[in-house]
C-alpha cells in the first residue's frame, strides 16, 4: 500500500512539474527540469535526451542531467547502432544491464561507469523525434513500472519539445531568409523594380527567393526560385543556391549555362535537395531579356495597353533531378513600358482550383503598371486579402516608358 501511495505521489508531482513547464519554460529549461524529475522518479544517476538530426540518421545528445559531458562533447549515435540507436530503430523501450563498447556508442557512458540503462522513444504525431534514457551506476533491472514511468515522461517531453523546436525553426528560418533576400531591389537606370515576399500561413517559411544584381558585363541578372520543402533546412539550402547562382553569373552571361552549373552543384553538394528556378539577363540596352527556366512557372508579360499573358518559355527540368539534359534559353523583346512579373508557385497553386485557373486569374490581374502597384494588385487579387497558404515571392520589373 505504501509503494502504491509513493507511485501515485510521484506521478502527481510529475504532472504538476510538466504542466508548469509546458506553459512557461523554453526548450532548454523544459528538458532540464524534466530530466531532473525523471532521475528522481526512477532513482537514476543520469538522464539524457538525444534528438534526431534533420537527416533522420543520427541521434544528437541535446540535454542531460548527471552526464552533461555527452552534450558538451556533442555525442552522436547512428540510428540502429548501440543502445540509443536500437531504441530509435525499434521505436520501443530497451533496457540493458551490461554497458561496454559492444552495447553503447557513447564513450562517456563507459567512462562514467554506468552499469544499467533504460531508454524509451520520444514520439509525437506518430513520428520519432528522439530518445530519452536513464542510467544507473549500480547494477539493477528496470521493472515494467519503470518503463511505464519513463515513457510517460518521454510522452510529455516529446510534443512540448517538438512544438518549441518548430517555433524556433520557423523563427530562425524566417530571420535567415529575410537576411538573404535584398531589402529592396537596386536602383538601375531605365528599370523600375518591386519585390514581395510572404511566408506561408500553413507551411511556414520555405525556400522561395528573388534576386536582382548588376553584372560586370553591364547585363542585369534577375532570378526567382523555390527550394522544395519548408523550414530551416529549405531556407539554408536556398541561401547556398542563391549564392552559387550569383557566383556562376559572374562567369557567364548565358542563363542556361548558369543553371546547368547550378544543377551540377546541387546534385553534388545538396543531396536530396530539389528546386525550381528561372534566371534571366537583361541586355545593357534594356531592349531584350534572355531567360532559362528550371521547372519554374514562366513569367507574366504585359505591354502598354495590353493585358497580361504567360510567356512561352522553353521548359527545362528542375534543379537536382539528376538528369543531364541540355538546358535552353528563350529571348524576349522588352519595349519601353514592357513589364515582367516573376513569381513562385505559392501565388497560383490552390487545392480548390487547377493551376490553369490560377494562371488565368493572374494574367487578368497583370498590367503594365508601375511594379509597386502591380505587386499590390496581384497579391490582393490572388490571395483574396487572406494569408497565403504557401510562401510567395514576387519580382516585378518594367522598362521605363521614357527610356
Amino acid at each position: 500500500m505504501s509503494d502504491r501511495r509513493d507511485s501515485r505521489e510521484q506521478l502527481r508531482r510529475l504532472q504538476q512539474v510538466t504542466d508548469a513547464a509546458l506553459s512557461k519554460l523554453g526548450v532548454e529549461d523544459l528538458l532540464q527540469e524534466l530530466l531532473v524529475r525523471a532521475r528522481e522518479l526512477l532513482h537514476a544517476d543520469s538522464a539524457t535526451v538525444m534528438l534526431l538530426d534533420p537527416t533522420g540518421t543520427e541521434l544528437i545528445a541535446t540535454a542531460a542531467s548527471g552526464l552533461e559531458r555527452e552534450v558538451n562533447l556533442g555525442i552522436r549515435v547512428p540510428v540502429g547502432r548501440g543502445f540509443a540507436g536500437a531504441v530509435a530503430a525499434r521505436g520501443q523501450p530497451v533496457s540493458i544491464d551490461h554497458v561496454d563498447a559492444t552495447t553503447v556508442v557513447s564513450p562517456v557512458l563507459i567512462d562514467e561507469h554506468i552499469a544499467s540503462m533504460l531508454g524509451v522513444p520520444m514520439i509525437t504525431a506518430g513520428q520519432l523525434i528522439g530518445v530519452l534514457y536513464v542510467g544507473a551506476r549500480t547494477p539493477r533491472r528496470f521493472t515494467p513500472g519503470d518503463v511505464e514511468l519513463l515513457q510517460l515522461v518521454a510522452d510529455r517531453i516529446a510534443p512540448a519539445t517538438q512544438a518549441r523546436l518548430h517555433s524556433l525553426d520557423r523563427a530562425t528560418a524566417y530571420a535567415l531568409q529575410r537576411s538573404l533576400l535584398p531589402t529592396r531591389p537596386p536602383d538601375i537606370a531605365g528599370l523600375e523594380l518591386a519585390v514581395r515576399y510572404v511566408p506561408g500561413a500553413q507551411v511556414g517559411v520555405g525556400g522561395d527567393w528573388y534576386d536582382v544584381f548588376e553584372l560586370p558585363s553591364g547585363m542585369i541578372g534577375v532570378a526567382v526560385g523555390d527550394v522544395a520543402g519548408n523550414g530551416l533546412r529549405a531556407a539554408v539550402v536556398m541561401g547556398r543556391i542563391r549564392s552559387a547562382l550569383r557566383a556562376y553569373a559572374l562567369e557567364t552571361d548565358d542563363p542556361a549555362d548558369v543553371l546547368t552549373r547550378l544543377d551540377y552543384k546541387i546534385q553534388r553538394f545538396e543531396p536530396g535537395a530539389m528546386a525550381t528556378a528561372i534566371y534571366a539577363v537583361i541586355a545593357p540596352s534594356l531592349d531584350k531579356i534572355t531567360m532559362s527556366t528550371a521547372g519554374h512557372p514562366p513569367p507574366m508579360f504585359a505591354t502598354r495597353g495590353t493585358s497580361g499573358r504567360l510567356l512561352t518559355v522553353r521548359a527545362n527540368l528542375p534543379l537536382g533531378t539528376h538528369m543531364s539534359l541540355p538546358r535552353t534559353n528563350t529571348e524576349v523583346a522588352l519595349p519601353p513600358g514592357g513589364t515582367l512579373l516573376f513569381y513562385t508557385d505559392g501565388l497560383v497553386e490552390r487545392r480548390a482550383r487547377s493551376i490553369g485557373e490560377g494562371l488565368d486569374r493572374l494574367a487578368a490581374a497583370v498590367t503594365a503598371s508601375h511594379p509597386d502597384v502591380l505587386c499590390a494588385t496581384v497579391m490582393s487579387t490572388m490571395l483574396d486579402d487572406r494569408p497565403a497558404p504557401d510562401d510567395v515571392a514576387l519580382l516585378a520589373l518594367r522598362r521605363s516608358v521614357n527610356d
